[in-house]
């Protein structure tokens, strides 16, 4: 098959912040209206008239056997694109033609009944893509073994852990012979052995079987493996659309994080799931806190800065950061924690000032990006990597290193500057 598997044309999507869609209003509502008068009634429509378009006249066409990628910043419109192909949910301009059978996995918790357990959601899930129950026995083996479910397959699924249900979901979606399979970010969820399952899985679907793969994910990596074609998204509309290399380059290299520091400033809003710190600066410093420029000499110090407020301490409370290459390539990753117990800089309540050193001589040549991360251990990221909207860029000049045999950027993620003698 090689013809036209989706074809979107001027999707928009358009949601309303703050105000009611609907002309109705409660009862309570009127009687507010009432007492707070016209001063009240302006300042609700003002709200009711407050709208963002998630996604805005975005055009594109897949076609069977392709393997696309869509990257975006968050609230870039990627999932609310996957929730209009999936028919979650309706344009509110525009138009999106499928041409064949739809598998999806989006959020945790979309597709499945809670109560039913993980033998009948099979089975529900091939007959609402309209197979018949023989062809979904016919598969149900295979299901199980790559999900590996077994023992809680007649447990409702309400029960199962997040990587569970999604192992459970994606198996489902892959081997009940979609025509498209569309996946969100959710993969995130199951461990790093299951993804890559899942990418070879995804993989085997598209240049093996000639099937569609559209994938969202904040995973440079992952998009580079699988994708041979890549969208990017901004601010809803298509910003850019490509190689995975091009585009992907172009996203890591672009937009508002191209600088060495980021400050706080008094509209950007607290960190909303961080209740007990509040970043105030995140920088790449000289030794005397002054700001480094954007190409880094590797022969001077140089250090991470972070600089916040403790509003209620934390043992759990881990900051640090991560560096991934121009293709989004993990490079490392430190938090303030990875160091005996009894070295932890002291995080009490009040204000706190962080430094690290890192060797930028190990770096190779090119363009990296940096970003802040921040959670409570083993619970919750509040800025994961790969999915932070606070990072730094940075890049190592070529050429640096005092060699005459050094003429070329050299094929590898590190090119340390090792010191060898003759020994013996």
């Amino acid at each position: 098959m090689n013809g036209i598997a989706i074809r979107a044309e001027h999707l928009s999507k358009k949601y309303h912040i703050g105000g009611q869609q609907a002309g109705y209003k409660t009862a309570r509502e009127s009687l507010m209206n009432l007492l707070s008068g016209s001063a009240g009634f302006l300042r609700r429509e003002r709200l009711e008239q407050e709208i963002i378009w998630a996604l805005d006249d975005v055009s594109f066409e897949l076609r069977h056997g392709e393997a696309v990628g869509v990257i975006g910043r968050n609230g870039a419109g990627k999932s609310t694109l996957l929730k209009i192909l999936s028919r979650i949910t309706k344009p509110t301009m525009g138009r999106a033609e499928i041409f064949g059978r739809v598998g999806s996995l989006l959020e945790v918790g979309t597709g499945f009944h809670g109560e039913l357990t993980g033998r009948e959601n099979i089975f529900l899930s091939g007959a609402i893509l309209g197979m018949h129950r023989a062809e979904i026995a016919r598969k149900f083996d295979e299901i199980v073994s790559f999900a590996g479910v077994e023992k809680f397959l007649d447990t409702p699924i309400k029960f199962y852990s997040s990587g569970m249900y999604v192992r459970l979901a994606f198996a489902v979606a892959a081997y009940l012979e979609p025509d498209i399979l569309l996946v969100d970010e959710v993969l995130a969820v199951g461990d790093i052995e299951f993804q890559k399952k899942c990418l070879r899985k995804m993989a085997d679907l598209s240049a093996g079987q000639g099937r569609t793969v559209l994938l969202v994910s904040h995973q440079m990596p992952m998009i580079q493996r699988l994708a041979t074609r890549c969208i990017l998204l901004d601010r809803g509309r298509v910003s850019e659309e490509g190689t995975p290399e091009t585009v992907i380059t172009h996203y890591l290299n672009t937009g508002d994080e191209t600088s060495t520091e980021w400050l706080f400033a008094e509209h950007d809003t607290e960190m909303k799931s961080a209740p007990s710190f509040i970043l105030r600066r995140f920088a790449l410093v000289d030794e005397q806190g002054r700001m480094l420029p954007r190409s880094i000499d590797v022969s001077s110090p140089a250090y991470v800065l972070i600089e916040g407020d403790v509003k209620q301490p934390d043992m759990r409370l881990n900051v640090g950061f991560n560096v991934v290459d121009g293709l989004g390539n993990p490079l490392m990753m430190s938090y303030h924690t990875d160091q005996p117990e009894a070295s932890w800089p002291d995080l009490s309540t009040g204000k706190l000032k962080l430094m690290a050193q890192v060797d930028f001589s190990l770096f190779n040549e090119g363009e990296y990006k940096m970003e802040f991360i921040c959670g409570l251990h083993t619970i919750k990221m509040f800025y994961a990597q790969g999915d932070s909207d606070i990072a730094l860029t940075f890049e190592i000049p070529g050429n640096y290193h005092v060699s005459p045999y050094w003429v070329k950027r050299r094929d590898t993620l590190l090119s340390p500057l090792l010191e060898w003698k003759t020994v013996g």
